[in-house]
């Protein structure tokens, strides 16, 4: 039987890939004595790296850090993330404390402060507490087997570790893109509070790199959201180590199109992940937006959509409104006329043409109350095409976001 040329990795995280290694630790940075707060991620060799960040206005101190040292295409050793404190909106003091921490692990790891890059999450508006970061920094060790704990330590509100890799069968040597995602709140498109790294053993140009993960990130983390919201400290960071040999994958070659696909696949599997565990959620919603003037009138249809808190409610009440998804569409500001919608949720059709099809409305309830809940839409204008992911909102989500510091 032929290999599929990408497969996905059974049990696959951040260092499935040749040459990385990561470690994590309790440091004390949250109050749960139980869970892992503080982690490095590490390359044998110095990495490609590039990375896409928060759109907001107002970034977090590591998203400044990050974004200044990629923008000097500085190759990057080492990441080193913390969860429980997002050093946001911190001022210089917590531009300062940044980027000891960049030092410190630097030095614990052997490799110069600039090929050093930080992520926070956690509660906004607190320094680090940066006595406890000093020594739990010292305390990490890391490991080829690493990957899962690391996982663990940049959960916040998040209910399981998010972790994937595939296989990339190549002409000229086989490779791995690994990552591991959190995120389960303060969450839509665009970015939101989540982090994304990925790694791959790939040898790849760093100018295509950095293409290729703004397009798959487009697709994939720029097309969910959880609550409508989005935070100061987003980042997604992937590291190209080029261990696993071949020549270099640059733009335009057969090759990139095959990393390109990888890559997308992996960012929507780890999408999917975070929207699935959206704070609170019980249920993964997935719009799909066929027939749209352009794909971009198609990703605002679809994200309008699944951003809606009325069509998120219904759905976690199994609520058969239908009305509201048409409601969405016409706020959304795209071209769009009722009369020429088709619209299903699940497998039951409810409009063909902008006209309401006979439907038990039991059917629809059925569908609303299964773990993944589908909804289709073509708006019949155009080829454009889009899939965007989201979750119901309950009354746990109010709970959550009630109490998040107490």
């Amino acid at each position: 039987m032929r290999m599929k040329s990408i497969t996905q990795i059974t049990g696959g995280t951040i260092t499935s890939p040749q040459g990385f290694q990561a470690g994590a630790v309790y440091a004390g940075i949250k109050k749960d004595d139980t869970k892992l707060d503080l982690g490095i991620l590490y390359s044998d060799i110095p990495a490609e790296a590039a990375g896409v960040f928060t759109t907001s206005n107002i970034r977090a101190a590591a998203v400044t850090l990050c974004q200044e040292r990629l923008k000097k295409k500085n190759k990057v050793s080492a990441l080193v993330v913390n969860s429980g404190c997002a050093n946001a909106y911190t001022g210089s003091q917590g531009m300062k404390d940044c980027e000891e921490v960049a030092s410190l692990a630097g030095e614990a790891r052997g490799v110069p402060p600039n090929e050093v890059l930080v992520a926070s999450t956690g509660v906004t508006g607190q320094l680090l507490p940066m006595s406890l970061i000093r020594e739990g920094i010292k305390k990490i060790n890391i490991s080829p087997d690493g990957g899962r704990t690391l996982a663990r330590a940049i959960m916040t509100t998040d209910t399981v570790p998010k972790e994937a890799a595939v296989y990339v069968k190549n002409s000229d040597g086989d490779y791995i893109i690994g990552g591991i995602a959190k995120g389960s709140g303060m969450i839509h498109p665009n970015m939101a509070t989540m982090f994304c790294f990925l790694t791959t053993d790939a040898k790849v140009n760093g100018e295509f790199l950095k293409t290729a993960l703004k397009k798959a990130v487009d697709i994939s983390f720029n097309m969910i959201s959880v609550d409508g919201d989005t935070s100061p400290s987003d980042t997604v960071v992937i590291l190209a180590n080029g261990m696993a040999g071949g020549n270099v994958i640059s733009a335009g070659s057969a090759e990139s199109r095959k990393f390109q696909k990888a890559l997308n696949e992996i960012c929507i599997n780890l999408a999917k992940s975070l929207a699935r565990d959206g704070e609170g959620a019980t249920k993964l919603v997935e719009v799909t937006v066929n027939g749209a003037k352009g794909t971009g009138q198609a990703r605002i249809a679809a994200r309008e959509v699944i951003g809606s808190t009325l069509i998120k409610t219904a759905v976690h009440g199994g609520d058969p409104n239908w009305g509201r998804i048409i409601m969405a569409l016409g706020q959304s500001g795209i071209d769009v006329e009722l009369e020429k919608i088709d619209l299903s949720i699940g497998n039951v059709d409810i409009l063909e043409r902008g006209k309401p099809l006979p439907f038990n409305e039991a059917s629809v309830v059925r569908a609303l109350e299964q773990k993944d809940v589908p909804i289709y839409i073509n708006l019949n204008m155009g080829r454009g095409l889009a899939t965007a992911w989201g979750c119901d909102l309950s009354e746990e989500y109010v709970g959550i976001n009630s109490e998040y510091m107490t």
